[in-house]
């Protein structure tokens, strides 16, 4: 079950129901079934006794509740048929609570507002969710609850910290926070005021709570400069995953870091920098310590983009192996580089050509039927300065492909390299007649530089290292492409015509309605640490790209 809540600042009155009802249609419009609770913080246990002057219309709903107005917006909006019990006031939560109390069911402890009332809103949102509203069996794929009145109201206290705690509960890829503010605009000036809702979400932020989005009201479109100074101030993510060997030390990948910033940059994205430990994601890490093997799927799972940089030897190859599966099979956009382009193929090698045994004599000197092998001119000898080094070309064999698009269309690039294994040219026929594309090439022909999935939004692998020439006013276009498929998957979740997406670059989205295996299970805990213009979490589990639409 995901849950999506929607909470107001500054004042109330800005369209809160209506931004959930809203929601819940594009939601639903993407396939997925939906239901929707409005909390209301004030003591009356329904609406009935309450003055339409001062509350608005009173709802009726089949089993004879009288609940908020918004409810009524809920099923229409959304073609639902609710009940009283998906209306939560605190009147009602008391009373259940008191009721519980006076049975006997806290068998004589001191009951009070945490646990007891947190814990209740909590089952209460839990149980509520999982009632089919829309005439079908079995409980709905997205609940969406609205909390009534202004953040900072001491009537809401209560529910701030239970959902901050459910929110916990339920973990960070399952629960998506939707903050509605007002940008006021000053008539002496005409100019639009950010302040409001900075010290909005810094107080929201201060309970516990994080925004993902935020939807702003003004008298007019909001300028590009204030959604800028929104998201930068906001903190309002969108994610990618780097799945990496060596992320204990961030600098071990600080070029790819810098390139994935400059990249960002030039999206109007905050980049927010995470790590999921390659072999955190094996299955043998299940067995030895459960708990982190968890957090690192959660964290993949929860993904905008996957990222499989550079590196040498067998350790954590498994991972990097399972993650690239994971992007492919999942139409999430995926870019390997040196490594992460072998992996790549051997993991599609495995998979779709059923070849279960091949991989990389870097990892297996003695495999029988390798897809990537050791360079004809590297030495087995020396390690220092033997690889295949600097600047080479590389020559598009497809002129209309997604890398060739991203680099302008040019009929060559030239980019460094640093590695002395590759794909195994014996081999290239067989895979791409499978479905893999190999559309940069070197001068020979023979050696593989650029590796693409056609059938997949975003699935491109790369010989050579293009964070080395990225730069922060001209990003590496690879980098580029990969920022901006990941900010067209969420785009394109909210989009009518989700299923094909133009992307940037003539890139198209194939993606299908939000895949299972995003469900993630919980995450980690984390706090933010700025490190050299991006920011970390240092607990060293995952890569994110932060921003506002």
């Amino acid at each position: 079950m995901k849950y999506v809540l929607v909470t107001g600042g500054v004042v109330s009155g800005l369209g809160k129901g209506v931004t959930a009802s809203s929601i819940g249609v594009l939601l639903k419009a993407c396939g997925l079934r939906i239901t929707s609770i409005k909390i209301d913080p004030y003591l009356n246990t329904d609406a009935g006794t309450m003055s339409p002057f001062e509350h608005g219309e009173v709802f009726v709903l089949d089993d004879g509740g009288e609940v908020d107005l918004d409810l009524g917006n809920y099923e229409r909006f959304l073609d639902i048929k609710l009940t009283r019990d998906n209306n939560i006031t605190t009147g009602k939560i008391y009373q259940s609570v008191i009721a519980k109390e006076r049975r006997g069911d806290y068998l004589g402890k001191t009951v009070q507002v945490v646990p007891h009332i947190t814990d209740a809103i909590q089952d209460w949102i839990e149980r509520v969710a999982r009632i089919p509203v829309d005439g079908k069996e079995g409980p709905a794929d997205v609940c969406v609850i609205e909390l009534g009145g202004t953040i900072g109201d001491i009537e809401s206290m209560p529910f701030i910290e239970a959902l901050g705690q459910f929110s916990h509960r339920v973990g960070p890829g399952n629960f998506c926070l939707i903050h509605v503010s007002l940008v006021p605009v000053l008539n002496v000036v005409g100019e639009q005021k950010t302040k409001p809702t900075q010290h909005s979400v810094r107080q929201l932020r201060g309970l516990g709570l994080t925004p993902n989005l935020l939807a702003c009201r003004s008298t007019k479109e909001l300028d590009d400069s204030v959604k800028a100074k929104l998201a930068q101030f906001c903190h309002v993510p969108v994610r990618i995953a780097m799945v990496g060997k060596y992320t204990g030390l961030s600098d071990a990948y600080l070029s790819v870091l810098k390139a994935l910033l400059h990249a960002a940059v030039a999206h109007n994205r905050k980049l927010i920098v995470d790590w999921v430990p390659a072999g955190d994601l094996e299955d043998v890490t299940f067995k030895q310590d459960p708990d982190a093997y968890k957090v690192a799927w959660g964290l993949l799972k929860g993904a905008d983009g996957v990222l499989v940089p550079g590196g040498f030897g067998d350790r954590g190859v498994q991972g990097k192996i399972l993650a690239a599966k994971y992007a492919r099979e999942n139409n999430v956009p995926f870019l390997g580089i040196c490594l992460g382009m072998q992996i790549a193929v051997i993991e599609f090698a495995r998979s779709i050509l059923g070849l279960h045994d091949t991989t990389s004599t870097e990892f297996d000197p003695e495999a029988k039927n390798p897809c990537v092998i050791f360079m004809p001119e590297g030495s087995k000898t020396h390690m220092g300065g033997t690889m295949r080094l600097g600047s080479r070309r590389t020559y598009f064999q497809v002129a209309d492909c997604k890398s060739s698009n991203l680099y302008s269309n040019v009929s060559f690039v030239d980019e460094r390299h640093r590695h002395r294994y590759e794909v195994n040219p014996d081999m290239i026929s067989q895979l791409e007649s499978a479905g893999l594309s190999f559309v940069g090439k070197d001068e020979t022909g023979s050696r593989m530089e650029i590796v693409e999935l056609p059938s997949h939004p975003f699935f491109i692998g790369v010989q050579f290292h293009p964070e080395f020439k990225s730069r922060p006013g001209k990003p590496s276009p690879l980098f580029s492409g990969l920022i901006a498929a990941a900010c067209e998957v969420k785009r394109a979740v909210m989009s009518p015509s989700y299923g094909q997406t133009k992307l940037a670059n003539g890139i198209y989205n194939g993606h299908s309605p939000i895949p299972k295996s995003h469900q993630n299970g919980k995450g980690s805990n984390t706090t933010n640490n700025s490190l050299n213009g991006i920011y970390t979490n240092g607990n060293g589990n995952g890569v994110y790209v932060d921003g506002s639409f």
